[in-house]
């Protein structure tokens, strides 16, 4: 599905005309660095749900802030798009574990609220469908290995 009119230029591949793909790596690209900003503006939210065998949760959630940010620009920027994709891919996959902990020891946010049981199979769904949409950013291909000059490239 295409839509016709044209995205502004530092958005849009060389040409191309606004698509699905766009729309969601756009949508995906803000999502990430609005949850990174969060990470540094509301520290102590996010802090509780750090497993306490990783040691600082400070230190990882300001990591991860850092991490979450780069990745949504990424997202959102053409020649970075599909490295964007892999890397919320991969950034989806590393979180789960902290998305676990606190599914499985109902562990209260920052401020006080928690997840039913409801919520934590939603949200274990939602984090399976944004690591496909994701790979789908990338345009990845099952036992296709991509150059990094296929990568840079801006095509999606």
């Amino acid at each position: 599905m295409r839509i016709t009119s044209s995205p502004p230029h530092i958005l849009s591949g060389p040409g191309d005309d606004m698509d699905l793909r766009w729309l969601f790596a756009l949508a995906g690209g803000l999502f990430f660095t609005y949850a990174g900003v969060l990470h540094f503006t509301d520290t102590s939210w996010f802090e509780p749900i750090v497993p306490p065998i990783m040691g600082s949760a400070t230190f990882w959630v300001l990591a991860s802030g850092v991490v979450e940010i780069a990745v949504g620009i990424c997202l959102i920027l053409p020649r970075t798009r599909k490295i964007g994709g892999y890397a919320s891919a991969a950034l989806l996959v590393a979180l789960y574990p902290a998305n676990l902990y606190m599914w499985v020891y109902d562990v209260e946010l920052g401020d006080g609220a928690s997840l039913s049981p409801t919520g934590h199979v939603i949200r274990m769904f939602a984090q399976i469908g944004g690591i496909l949409l994701s790979l789908w950013i990338a345009d990845w291909r099952p036992g296709v290995r991509p150059s990094l000059d296929d990568l840079l490239r801006a095509k999606t």
